[in-house]
């Protein structure tokens, strides 16, 4: 029986189909297949049933499972960093494996695809954030605190251009500042505005390398006061300035 290693730290989203044929194997991490299309049979650890897009089915670390299908599918797979699951979280959909999936995930599920389906590579990073949401919702428990932070987080990279600040970004997860800058030491290991920092660098530097934008627009929608704050930032943070920067990009 094949053993399929932990991922890494963060989560892996894929859409994948799964064939007639059963196989059964194992991993050492958790699993989550919501089904999108079709029906899916599975036998988790001795536990038969059906998935399909109402059900969603949670497989345990080293839990022998199989999977098939008589038609065609379609699957949102996660493999989840064993840490995103704690231990009572993980005895609840290991005792059920077979989820039944609320509106409220339903409709979380649906945002996820469509954000793999239109920007695979930008969808993979701001997705991270929306996975604490959806284990959360489909334990039918209330949002932890990491899933409050990481749904801020998904908030901020979305609209990096606005004016953040501590006390806005406090008041967005309904928490004081101090609590915030506790949260953020956890999850990120920075400040709430260092992490800012790095978030409105990071998609200046996207823009640098896939827009022939001014470097003004590129400074308003990453949030800069203007072209002289962004050329500030990218020194400290790069150790270049965003017009040195595009003018090493391969031609």
């Amino acid at each position: 029986m094949a053993t399929i290693s932990a991922p890494t730290s963060a989560t892996e989203l894929s859409l994948r189909s799964y064939r007639e044929e059963s196989l059964a194997h194992r991993h050492d991490f958790p699993q989550l297949v919501l089904p999108l299309s079709g029906q899916l049979e599975l036998d988790v650890a001795g536990r038969q049933g059906v998935a399909d897009a109402a059900t969603g089915v949670f497989v345990e670390p080293g839990a022998a499972h199989a999977t098939s299908a008589a038609g065609a599918n379609r699957a949102l797979v996660l493999d989840l960093p064993s840490a995103m699951v704690n231990a009572e979280l993980m005895e609840q959909l290991a005792t059920r494996p077979f989820v039944p999936l609320s509106q409220a995930a339903g409709k979380l599920v649906d945002f996820m695809v469509l954000m793999l389906e239109q920007q695979q590579k930008i969808a993979l990073a701001q997705l991270q954030h929306w996975v604490p949401l959806l284990l959360d919702t489909l334990a039918m428990t209330a949002p932890r605190p990491p899933s409050r932070l990481h749904l801020l987080m998904a908030r901020i990279e979305a609209e990096p251009g606005l004016p953040w600040s501590v006390a806005e970004m406090a008041a967005t997860a309904s928490i004081s500042p101090s609590r915030l800058h506790e949260w953020f030491q956890q999850e990120a290991g920075a400040t709430p505005r260092a992490w800012l920092a790095e978030v409105r660098m990071r998609r200046a530097c996207e823009l640098l390398r896939g827009s022939a934008l001014p470097l003004s627009e590129i400074a308003q929608r990453c949030g800069y006061a203007d072209q002289s704050a962004l050329s500030n930032a990218m020194r400290k943070l790069r150790d270049t300035t965003p017009a040195a920067y595009r003018r090493a990009l391969p031609r």
